[in-house]
């Protein structure tokens, strides 16, 4: 699954790498987490880009309680053009989710180990993202985004059996037009370059720790290993059980989101 990245690109860098009119009015963000208000890429009515805010946390339409949102951050890929709490979404409002890294945690002999994962040159790059606006009877307006997610890459898999989807910068236009609905060969792993994975210190695992050193690569010792083959075989087939489409999963660092 994907609970927590960062958004630590400069406003201009930002603003080039997804075609924006201008540079967007953020602040860096080194452990964003659910429930949080975050920044979108998405194409307006007026059919350009903009990037906007909303809360982590996707409310279908028919929600009676929005609550539900805290246990849709993440849509599985292969379900995401069947379930119906998704459906809507991705045949019409797709969005790119800005991030410079995203955190994986790695079960070692010694615990979680949280690894830091972005592009070898890190350039921001934009997640496979689905937006969606909940009207309650009220009359309350709530926008909110849900992260598409997939089979790890190779230059991850030793980390996680499961990743965000990763868009290609060069299919931006296509994810985000919403009058095409071919995108489903989109979802997919990551293909590109390899992936520049590094650990980080335990303080990520705290969504307060939002500073620049959470994101900073660190030395770990050999006690650190991660788990043989066969241990790593019984994780994957725990989180086939477990949907990444819902908050909660193995990892005790989740229990720290909120």
């Amino acid at each position: 699954m994907c609970g927590r990245y960062e958004l630590s690109s400069h406003p201009a860098v930002i603003a080039l790498a997804f075609g924006l009119p201008h540079p967007p009015e953020i602040k860096p963000r080194y452990n964003i987490a659910p429930m949080q208000q975050v920044p979108i890429v998405r194409v307006n009515a007026a059919g350009e880009r903009e990037l906007v805010q909303v809360r982590w946390g996707f409310v279908p339409r028919w929600a009676k309680d929005p609550a539900i949102g805290a246990r849709m951050i993440n849509a599985r890929a292969e379900t995401v053009a069947t379930r119906s709490a998704f459906r809507n979404a991705f045949e019409r409002h797709r969005c790119l989710v800005p991030v410079t890294g995203f955190y994986e945690w790695q079960t070692t002999r010694s615990g979680k180990q949280p690894m830091h994962v972005g592009m070898p040159d890190r350039q921001p790059f934009g997640l496979a993202g689905l937006h969606e606006r909940w009207l309650s009877h009220e009359g309350e307006v709530l926008d909110t985004c849900a992260i598409l997610t997939t089979e790890a890459c190779a230059s991850l898999r030793s980390v996680h059996d499961r990743m965000p989807v990763i868009v290609p910068a060069a299919e931006y236009e296509r994810w985000l037009d919403p009058s095409n609905a071919d995108v489903g060969d989109l979802v997919t792993t990551w293909s590109g370059a390899p992936l520049h994975v590094y650990p980080v210190s335990t303080r990520v695992n705290a969504v307060r720790n939002d500073d620049a050193e959470v994101c900073e690569p660190i030395e770990i010792g050999d006690h650190h290993d991660a788990l043989p083959e066969a241990d790593a075989k019984h994780r994957e087939r725990v989180s086939d059980h477990a949907s990444d489409e819902d908050i909660e999963d193995t990892f005790p660092v989740q229990t720290t989101l909120f």
